[in-house]
């Protein structure tokens, strides 16, 4: 049987590579590193997580939760790979980096069907092929890509800054999961009154931002917002965004913060903690001078600044059928951040679908039919159906058909609605022999 190139070695190449060698289709994947890094990157593992070291939630009265639960149906490497190398994160799925993407990599180098090969590939194959490079390929390859579906659309993407556990100051911070999910201790909370807000919002407003080239002139991804973006939209925006205080309270006061900035564990010893919800572009100087102005975080010592770099995904609407396939050919798909899913799970989603549609064209079987209740056919639905100002997504509930019996309870919703997804999800793929009746 012949292979088929998989490009890219992120989280949608991994899992595009990985369901076909499940299925028996030998595969060549292509990773550029160690050859060659993107800006973002900086490990040679696969599946090397940048923005962030959580999946979010796991319930399933939650989108994210949901798309896991239907990974879990197609044997999801990374969703299992997560779980192995978790760390205590309250109600998300949050793992250790290194340690995650080392047990990719492993997985992937001892499966007999995969091949993986270390270097950069700058043009597409004419062969049977999964385009799963990121929203980061290479130069050349972006160039054959936006050639091949005749231009691209781009936009900026954000990395939050990174401290060491040792630094915060829990005299002024106190542990507390919001809403009290999970461990109390998943989560350092650094508290600010209003004075200290006020103060803080003033510096970041008009702290120095890096110069990037044409940043003026391209789009911020509403998802990746930097904080000092998202700060000048109001003097409560982040208040009510990313350092919202809602479901905390100050056992120093006994009372809910003004704002509040979380921490969230980095690795599995927790000895670095991640900034939650502060990516940005500021001058690494500037990060230092002004987030250190939140009380808990004065003396705080940074593992790694936030970091601003710019993504590209294609029009998919345009040039993509609904199974991630390139409409103009039969015999190449497109997965991944590129296609405008956005999110790592969401991305390896993708790659589930584009690297299964690929083994059942390699096998003669018609492409995979993906009920449109189901989160893993809602997204393969929006970023190819008609949109005249097509932006990436992630994982919402909105995506999903409504419910034909209203139910007020926003979670008795989302439940009944992930039941729903589960079930048709399930029964279709027995129904097209990707599951067994059992």
């Amino acid at each position: 049987m012949n292979k088929v190139f998989v490009i890219g070695g992120g989280f949608a190449g991994v899992e595009a590579a990985w369901q076909l060698a499940k299925r028996g289709v030998p595969v060549t994947l292509y990773e550029m590193k160690p050859v060659k890094f993107s800006p973002a990157h900086s490990n040679a593992g696969l599946a090397e997580l940048v923005c962030s070291n959580s999946f979010k939630a796991l319930r399933l009265a939650s989108a994210a939760g949901l798309l896991k639960a239907e990974m879990e149906l197609f044997g999801s490497l990374c969703v299992e790979c997560a779980k192995q190398t978790a760390v205590p994160a309250g109600g998300a799925l949050a793992v250790d980096r290194d340690r995650f993407s080392a047990l990719v990599t492993e997985r992937i180098e001892n499966e007999p069907l995969i091949e993986t090969v270390r270097e950069e590939i700058t043009d597409i194959p004419d062969t049977p092929a999964i385009i799963a490079a990121g929203p980061l390929a290479s130069e050349k390859l972006s160039e054959k890509i936006t050639e091949l579906c005749g231009g691209n659309l781009s936009f900026f993407d954000a990395a939050a800054p990174i401290v060491t556990a040792e630094s915060v100051d829990m005299s002024k911070a106190f542990l507390q999961s919001r809403y009290d999910r999970g461990n109390p201790d998943d989560y350092i909370n650094c508290p600010m009154n209003k004075e200290e807000y006020e103060a803080f919002h003033t510096e970041l407003v008009n702290a120095e931002i890096a110069v990037l080239h044409d940043f003026e002139h391209s789009g911020i991804y509403e998802g990746c917002m930097p904080i000092e973006v998202m700060a000048k939209r109001g003097a409560d925006t982040i208040r009510f965004g990313p350092m919202k205080p809602s479901g905390l309270r100050d056992p120093s006061t006994g009372h809910r913060p003004w704002a509040n900035l979380q921490l969230r564990k980095e690795n599995e010893q927790g000895t670095m903690y991640n900034l939650v919800g502060f990516q940005t572009n500021l001058k690494f100087g500037e990060q230092k001078r002004v987030f250190s102005m939140i009380p808990a975080l004065h003396n705080a010592e940074f593992v790694r600044y936030g970091v601003m770099h710019r993504n590209t995904f294609i029009n998919s609407p345009q040039v993509l059928a609904p199974g991630y396939r390139f409409g103009e050919r039969e015999n190449l798909w497109f997965a991944g951040q590129i296609t405008g899913v956005e999110g790592y799970m969401e991305s390896a989603g993708s790659g589930i679908i584009a690297g299964v549609n690929a083994a059942r064209y390699m096998l003669g079987k018609d492409e995979l039919n993906l009920p449109r209740e189901s989160m893993l056919g809602a997204l393969a639905s929006y970023v190819t159906a008609p949109n005249r100002d097509f932006q990436p997504m992630g994982a919402s509930f909105g995506l999903l058909p409504p419910m034909e019996t209203k139910i007020r309870d926003k979670r008795e919703r989302y439940e009944a609605l992930s039941a729903r997804a589960l079930d048709a999800l399930g029964e279709s793929l027995r129904a097209q022999g990707e599951l067994s009746e059992e």
